[in-house]
């Protein structure tokens, strides 16, 4: 009789790049710049067999109280031209741009994803963010001119017109002229590239609102989350597969793929140790009232970080932070702060590093694995968008000590069965027109 075939998972890297998951004091810790860095990542997820390897976007540094935020000192390059380069170096790893749909346009970007996907041979995929914020739009010649209503109606006919004119060009090679009359776009005339190997880049998202989850379901191939627990990626999984069907689209259609991070050691006790060192090099001293102003939107330099929280409540309408999205509802955050500071008698450090914990999984590899296995097995997720905390090299013990686990227990793949990101997927091919 035969067993029968586990659920497969689906694996892909995140570079760390410019986020506070990042431990910039480890000495392995190298440029976020150099190309050898983003190479580096991307051979260790293609050696690994991951679906797609992904880098995110940013349009304009943060800032923090009038200055440049420190995570951003290092710049931020396009993804694009870094996954162009990348193409050139790998065989089958995926390649996923973070581009805006707010501070584009769709010929434009099309004929650059559509390219992409030409010279890499069908891996190009593209995620697609908004932004309705002028403090980003100020880098742009239109300012921050979208409602916020509008972020996704904008990036719903974005990706629709992208798909138009992608499909100008017939599977056999024969060009067309396109027309496209909308609310945000109206546009027309003939598309340069020919249909690339996908047909259509995979598309992703990034959004766990009600509308991003409906945008995902009536648009996306794949959907970035953060619910990193069983019982949310449970219910967030369900929520989103049952959006489907109104689209007229199988549930396979849409991966769901949480970021996690993760920590391993040779015992599970050793890893427990190993993540909280890590969780006090992320949030040192002076990150802990940076973390706390985001939430306060006060100037706390004042403050000692080992002392307690504030007596005084967030200034709800600050403009203290620019370019970084704030922690929820800032008055019901700090309640929630201080509750959990006054039962255990934490400090400022203790409790910011308690409350924005980002090891997702903490675990000898047999221990990893096996958290893993269930998600995916359970549907709570298809797969998982690893962020490592060191760049170039954070990859390397998954790769070498969970992957062959994985692959042992049948959850996930040992060789590479096709050469498109869309076969890496398991999803169809869209449809070319006559």
């Amino acid at each position: 009789m035969t067993a029968p075939t586990r659920k497969q998972m689906h694996l892909a890297a995140h570079f760390p790049g410019v986020n506070n998951t990042t431990v910039w004091t480890d000495p392995r810790s190298k440029s976020q710049i150099d190309f050898s860095s983003f190479e580096h990542l991307a051979r260790t997820a293609e050696r690994g067999r991951f679906d797609f390897f992904f880098l995110a976007e940013g349009l304009r540094l943060r800032e923090h109280n009038g200055r440049i935020h420190d995570l951003d000192v290092v710049g931020r390059p396009e993804s694009l031209t870094v996954l162009s380069a990348l193409a050139a170096v790998t065989d089958r790893l995926g390649l996923a741009a973070t581009v805006n749909a707010t501070f584009n346009e769709p010929y434009e970007l099309a004929r650059r994803l559509a390219t992409l996907d030409h010279v890499s041979d069908g891996r190009a995929a593209w995620n697609v963010v908004t932004s309705s914020d002028a403090f980003t739009g100020e880098n742009f010649r239109r300012g921050g001119y979208l409602d916020r209503a509008d972020r996704y109606t904008r990036a719903a006919e974005f990706v629709a017109t992208a798909r138009e004119l992608w499909d100008t060009w017939t599977p056999d090679g024969t060009p067309r002229p396109f027309r496209h009359q909308g609310r945000h776009f109206t546009i027309d005339g003939e598309f340069t590239v020919p249909r690339s190997p996908q047909g259509h880049p995979v598309v992703i998202q990034a959004g766990d609102s009600p509308e991003g989850r409906e945008f995902a379901a009536s648009a996306a191939d794949v959907i970035f989350t953060r619910h990193g627990t069983l019982e949310a990626g449970r219910t967030f999984y369900s929520d989103v597969k049952a959006r489907l069907a109104k689209y007229g689209r199988q549930p396979d259609d849409l991966k769901i793929m949480p970021g996690v991070t993760l920590v391993l050691g040779d015992s599970d006790a050793e890893a427990q140790e190993r993540a909280a060192e890590i969780r006090r090099q992320q949030i040192s001293p002076q990150n802990a009232i940076l973390a706390l102003e985001q939430v306060w939107g006060r100037d706390l330099s004042s403050y000692d970080p080992d002392g307690p929280l504030p007596e005084i409540d967030p200034d709800p309408d600050s403009g203290l932070v620019q370019g970084r999205v704030r922690i929820g509802d800032p008055l019901a955050v700090a309640a929630r702060w201080r509750a959990l500071s006054e039962a255990k008698g934490l400090s400022i450090r203790q409790t910011v590093i308690e409350t924005t914990g980002r090891q997702s999984f903490i675990g000898s590899p047999e221990t990893v694995a096996s958290e893993l296995v269930e998600f995916v097995s359970t549907d709570a997720a298809d797969g998982f968008i690893l962020v490592p905390h060191l760049t170039p090299g954070g990859l390397d013990d998954f790769v070498d000590r969970v992957v062959p686990l994985l692959q042992e227990r049948g959850a996930f793949r040992s060789e590479y069965t096709g050469s498109t990101l869309r076969s890496h997927l398991g999803l169809a091919d869209p449809v070319g027109k006559d």
